[in-house]
């Protein structure tokens, strides 16, 4: 009754807010065909194009956080290729659009439902530390660096997967070839792309760090200034680029001149001889590019509500630490009828401080450590874990860790408790579905906003810092950390793509950037949408909380600013503070009348962009 309940709500609120929406691909999408070099623009030009959030209809959908990429993907959807094929077009432009975000210098999480079998399958695309890499590699006379050092420095950069998961999933689920795909995405950076609000102020936050490397001071300060907004951002050597990989394929970026370009990068960054910035130099190798290669494996799964809600399994923490949660939350009525805002709030703070203390002792990279995937997504182990919650009381943090071997006896808090990391918080996600019902959610990042800040000379793309997401050095010397650095070993990552099924059948895909807040992020939105009944964009768009086994809870100032709930929440003990902007979603979801529904931010960076390929209301 409960879930049908919600599901009713849902659906006739949806109907409610997409009604008169219906957003695609305007007459200006990119074409699929690289084009001849056009004639200069000039240096200011129209605004940026205009974002949608929430678009509903036919043949397919696209949400991701630019309308360019966005419109890459849905022209794919147009001409007959299927969500795989999509997903990479729009990962490509986001490449050129967002790459602080994301680009063929990083890495990514791969999540797919296949209509034909009605199965899931994942892709770990994470990059992978040298194969010289040991414990020590953050550490120097026995004490863990600077982070700001490591951040900025060829010591972060780890081999990247991005290119590797393109040429994976093409090869195993494509229809349209990667030089076709790349196409949009190399016109864009060609042509150039408009700069907005968002883009400029993320460059001025990099600026100090840019201009210490001239190949990005070139390209991302344009004649020694700020981008303007308005004005065109073009990027011919990230063109080129993508025109090599589209003619040649993506094993250039493993074995040959763009893998020889990105080890001389690495080993010697080519850093301003005024520069006063101590620039550490990495260790990978063309050996280290060569020996990479992307993880098929099978996802996370659990059920919820009677739903199965399937993840990324390790190297990603995403999978296992949102289906830890969603199994602590189960046994509770969250929906509004039984639950007021301040406990739903609490409970979901609750569970996910629960979840991070448990993903912090027991996640790494399957390949180095013994993770007890399907002791961490067990019923009765979230049922041990569950009775430490009280209605008028808040745990302390750090929270002890559970043990997952064995999950009986009593409300399972044991061994020694070690405080979160520190973890990056910049990263895009994009989703993608066609007509036939396939279905990608799809995340990527290079880590910190602009990577480590290092562009690879004439080739357009910035290198990762993503070897910061190990731990420097292990939080409690008396715990055991699963994320320590290792020959080869894949960071421990945050990143949570999502495919929740009804029946076999797909009713949405999710997933967001932001660290280590992902998780929370993709953990809120959904029991947003599935218990408390608010439409996919309206759960996107809710203010976010943020609890990952910490003193102290992270609130947007949606709730922040709402004095009544945080007296009633601060009384039972919990301590907040402020986070301007948690995460940045985009989701998918398949509505009970066979149309896509596509949703995306209205507001947080800069609002994001969802498209349909036959709105409603439009012939077909």
């Amino acid at each position: 009754m409960r879930r049908s309940t919600v599901r009713m709500l849902s659906f006739w609120a949806v109907a409610a807010v997409v009604g008169s929406v219906g957003a695609t691909a305007s007459s200006a999408a990119p074409v699929l065909a690289p084009a001849p070099a056009p004639a200069p623009a000039p240096a200011t030009s129209s605004p940026p194009p205009v974002k949608t959030p929430v678009a509903t209809g036919y043949g397919g959908a696209i949400a991701s956080v630019d309308a360019d990429a966005s419109a890459a993907g849905i022209e794919v959807l147009r001409r007959g290729g299927n969500a795989v094929d999509a997903a990479v077009a729009t990962a490509a432009a986001l490449g050129v659009t967002e790459p602080y975000s994301a680009g063929i210098g990083g890495g990514g999480y791969f999540v797919y439902y296949d209509a034909k079998s009605r199965t899931v399958r994942t892709v770990d695309g994470r990059e992978t530390a040298p194969l010289s890499a040991d414990k020590s590699l953050f550490l120097e006379n026995g004490k863990p660096i600077a982070f700001d050092e490591a951040m900025t420095s060829g010591l972060g950069v780890g081999t990247p997967g991005t290119p590797a998961t393109w040429d994976t999933v093409l090869g195993a689920w494509g229809t349209k070839p990667l030089r076709t795909l790349l196409g949009p995405a190399e016109k864009l950076a060609r042509d150039g792309f408009t700069v907005d609000s968002t883009f400029r102020s993320q460059t001025a936050a990099n600026e100090a760090r840019f201009r210490d490397f001239p190949d990005t001071a070139e390209l991302f300060l344009p004649g020694g200034k700020l981008p303007v907004v308005g004005s065109r951002m073009k990027n011919p050597d990230l063109a080129r680029t993508y025109e090599k990989l589209g003619r040649g394929g993506v094993g250039d970026m493993y074995r040959g001149d763009i893998a020889r370009d990105i080890v001389r990068t690495v080993r010697k960054p080519p850093v301003d001889p005024d520069a006063t910035r101590k620039v550490r130099a990495g260790d990978l190798t063309a050996k280290d590019l060569r020996k990479y290669g992307t993880l098929s494996q099978a996802p996370t799964k659990i059920s919820y509500q009677g739903l199965d809600v399937y993840g990324m399994a390790p190297s990603s923490s995403g999978g296992t630490t949102v289906g830890e949660a969603l199994n602590i939350l189960e046994r509770t009525d969250l929906s509004p009828e039984a639950t007021s805002q301040a406990q739903y709030l609490h409970r979901f703070i609750e569970a996910s401080r629960i979840a991070f203390a448990d993903r912090g002792r027991w996640v790494g990279d399957p390949a180095f450590e013994d993770v007890p995937v399907k002791g961490l997504l067990s019923q009765r182990f979230a049922d041990s874990r569950e009775c430490l919650i009280r209605d008028d009381a808040v745990l302390k943090s750090p929270l002890a860790p559970g043990d997952p071997r064995k999950p009986g006896g009593g409300c399972g808090a044991g061994g020694k408790a070690a405080p979160t990391t520190y973890e990056g918080e910049n990263t895009t996600h994009l989703t993608a579905a066609d007509k036939w019902g396939n279905v990608v959610a799809y995340t990527l990042t290079i880590e910190s906003t602009g990577g480590s800040g290092i562009t690879v000379p004439g080739r357009g793309f910035l290198l990762n810092n993503e070897l910061t997401d190990f731990s420097f050095a292990p939080a409690n010397p008396a715990v055991h950390d699963p994320n320590l650095p290792g020959p080869g070993k894949r960071p421990r990552s945050s990143m949570s793509p999502t495919i929740v099924l009804e029946d076999g059948r797909p009713l949405l895909a999710l997933g967001s950037p932001g660290g280590a807040t992902i998780i929370t992020t993709v953990l809120q939105t959904l029991t947003g949408h599935l218990d408390r009944g608010l439409p996919l964009v309206d759960a996107i768009a809710a203010p976010r909380a943020s609890q990952r086994n910490a003193a102290t809870t992270e609130l947007e100032p949606g709730l922040w600013n709402n004095r009544p709930l945080r007296d009633e929440l601060e009384a039972i003990g919990h301590v907040f503070k402020l986070n301007p902007e948690i995460g940045a979603a985009t989701g998918v979801q398949r509505l009970p009348d066979g149309r896509w529904l596509a949703a995306a931010e209205r507001q947080r960076r800069g609002g994001g962009s969802a498209m349909v390929v036959t709105p409603t209301g439009a012939a077909g």
